[in-house]
Order: structure tokens, then sequence, then C-alpha cells
């Protein structure tokens, strides 16, 4: 039988094609597709639209998810928010993508919060003591659907003991959607009663919105404007986050609009249902938990603001507290970018803010270049005259040298 022999100061050792050595595994970062991982950490990116801010990506009926499905594929883990996911009757299971609750995700950017992947959560579903019983009924039914025909652990619904009175409207110094319910305090308690008697650990909220009228929201079917329900579903959802730090997703409950033949595609999943619960109850179902940054926290292999990559959001929308989190982190920043093509109501640029971020033109560059970053790579050598030379840095005096003590070892360096 041939052998090969490596040749060096040990003993040799026979590399033999007999079966006994075939069975013995080589390390290698060279190693087949099945367990390249094992020679490199997960690459983690975050993808942020704010919601209600008339963003031209994600500013309507979930049309940021086909960028959110386009990301997960290039990345290992991406961690984004229901703006992002949610589209009415229409959702798109991504298995390595976490479904973060805004206040959540600020909390987590900031270093205040960890979050723990799960297989499954216990989802609880409150219903608006406002809402009409057909409207009830409707979504009641969503819920049985999704348990029957999903698999969805939606496990009991509750009604509050006072309606809620949803309260809607556009900020006039921001121009983005913002609002309030009147009774916070009815929210509370029926959150707090699915908690302890079911022992649910995410909830699904439906509030009786106002019904509008047809002008009102003319702009938003035709694929401009703003988003006149989102802002005051963040306030809804952040309300519940921010008391019990569990998972929560808001679906606004509504009368059917007039059918329009005259309706833009970015509008259009918020058409074709009674409800907007189907892509809630999905998201929730697997949404990471939220734990406080402690030892606990890091023995249970949560997810932490330090294990970010990237942050990816609309160029004119960098001051959210999550952004801000993340671009002026002193421990393992990740790389921020930002999509010109993504503008906003706001006008909140990175230079206005201090901020520095690679500028993209569309989400098509701006997948290119997290590519090139989670391969090691200098996006910007991707670009003709992306790279120039190198730069030298001097070092500052150490303090307590004198100036005579610097240049005696300067001349012994050999450096004049």
């Amino acid at each position: 039988m041939a052998t090969a022999t490596l040749h060096n100061s040990r003993p040799s050792i026979p590399l033999t094609t007999t079966s006994r050595s075939s069975t013995r595994r080589r390390i290698s970062c060279f190693a087949p597709p099945s367990c390249s991982n094992k020679c490199r950490r997960e690459y983690t990116s975050v993808m942020i639209v704010p919601t209600g801010v008339g963003a031209s990506i994600g500013g309507f009926a979930g049309d940021a998810l086909p960028v959110a499905r386009a990301l997960s594929s290039v990345v290992d883990c991406l961690i984004t928010h229901p703006n992002v996911l949610n589209a009415a009757m229409l959702y798109w299971p991504i298995p390595n993508v976490l479904y973060v609750e805004g206040y959540a995700l600020d909390r987590f950017a900031q270093g205040l919060w960890a979050l723990q992947p799960v297989h499954q959560n216990k989802v609880g579903l409150v219903l608006d003591g406002g809402i009409e019983e057909e409207l009830r009924i409707r979504h009641l039914q969503v819920a049985d659907a999704t348990r029957a025909s999903l698999g969805l652990p939606v496990l009991e619904y509750i009604v509050t003991d006072t309606p809620l009175e949803v309260e809607k409207w556009v900020d006039s110094k921001t121009g983005q959607s913002t609002g309030r319910i009147k009774h916070p305090g009815a929210l509370l308690r029926a959150v707090e009663t699915l908690i302890n008697r079911s022992q649910v650990n995410a909830v699904a909220v439906v509030g009786r919105f106002p019904d509008d009228d047809v002008e009102d929201v003319d702009d938003y079917r035709q694929g401009v404007g703003i988003d006149l329900l989102a802002g005051v579903e963040a306030v809804i959802s952040h309300l519940v986050v921010k008391e019990f730090q569990i998972p929560c997703a808001h679906a606004p409950a509504m009368l059917p609009l007039v059918l329009t033949k005259d309706l833009c595609p970015r509008s259009a999943a918020e058409e074709i249902g009674y409800t907007f619960l189907p892509c809630v109850l999905t998201g929730l179902s697997k949404a990471p938990q939220y734990l406080a940054k402690d030892s606990q926290s890091l023995e249970k292999g949560c997810l932490f603001a330090s294990d970010v990559d990237s942050v990816v959001l609309p160029v004119n929308a960098c001051a959210g507290d999550g952004a801000l989190a993340f671009a002026r982190s002193k421990r393992n920043k990740p790389l921020i970018i930002t999509v010109e093509e993504n503008e906003t109501v706001l006008d909140d640029m990175p230079d206005k803010l201090g901020i520095e971020t690679v500028m993209v033109a569309n989400y098509w560059e701006a997948i290119g270049v997290i590519a090139a970053h989670k391969a090691g790579i200098n996006p910007y050598s991707l670009r003709r005259n992306g790279t120039g030379n190198i730069k030298r840095a001097f070092a500052k005096p150490a303090k307590g040298v004198s100036s005579a003590t610097q240049t005696t070892l300067l001349e012994m360096s050999g450096v004049h």
C-alpha cells in the first residue's frame, strides 16, 4: 500500500489510504459548504424602515418585504421589524429573519436588551371592546384559520373591558403619522390577564380604527403620501412591549373601503381581505423573546447589539433611537448603509447628525455592499478609484516623555 510522509523535525506520520486512516477528520477552512460556518461567525444585519414616515420603499403595505427576502439570502441572520415584514393578508416566512418590535429593536441597539430566538411562542389575541360584532367575528375566524391551516400557537383571545378609542393624526412639525389611545389602561389590563391566565409570551392587538373617508386615503392607495394608521399602531405596540417586555404587534380593524380599479400594487395587500391580522400572527409565532442583558442572557445564546455587522436604513431617517445607537457604538460598530432611493418625510441626514455611513443609490447596491462586507472585502474596492494609497498614521507623544527623550528615541530608531 502506498504511503506519503510529512518531513519535519517531528516523527514521521504516515498518511495512508487504509479505511482506518480515512475516518480521521481534518480541519480546514476550505471545508465543503456544510462545514464552512465552523470557520467563521455568523453575519448579522439589521434592516430599518421607520413607521409612518412615508418611506418610498416600506411606507405602504409590506412593500419592503421583497428587500428583506433578498437581503436574508445574503446574510446569516437578518433583524428587522413588523413594518418591513407585515403585508396585511400576505406574509412570507423567512427562517433566518427575526421579527422584532420597534421599541424592542431600539433597546436592543442601545445594548439594554438581548434577543433570544425561539422555536415557538404562545400567542394571545387582544380585541378592542369597540369592535362591532361582525368585524370581531371576522378577526376570530382569521385566528382560527391560522391555527388550523398554519398550525400557529394562538391560544386565547380577550376583549378589552373598555373601548380603546384610537385617535390618529399627522404631526404638523415632522409630517409623520402618530396618535394615541384614550384608554391605555384597558389594553394593559387585557394583556396582563392573558399573560397570567394563559401564560402567553407574545401578544397581537387589534384596535378599532376610525373609518376614513375615501378622499383621506386616496393618495396612499395611489402609492404616495404616508400611512395614516402606522404611527399610532407603533404607539400601541410600544406601550405593550415597554410594560411587559414581550413581543407585540398591531393590526387595525376597519370596514373595507369601496372597491377601486385604480390601485397602486404597493397598497394592494390591504385591499384583499377583511383584516390585517394574518401577517401579525405569523410574525409573532416565532418572534424572539426580549431579555435584559445580563449573565443569564449570555448563557442562553442570545443575540446582542455587538453581534450586528451592518445596518441599512433610508437616507434621511437616521435620527431614530436604534439608528443613532448603532451609529455611535464604541464597541464593534457596525457598517451603516443609507439608501438614497428610499426617501421619507423626515430630514435626518447622516452628515447633519455627524454619522459616518456608506451611501448607496438603492437596495440593489446595499445588498452588494453587504455581500462584500460579509466576504471580508472593503466595499469601496469594488468601485472604480474606490481605493487610494495607504495613509500613514503618526503616533501621539507619550504622556510624561520630554521632547529631548522623544528626539533620542527617534535617533535610535533611525528616523530623522
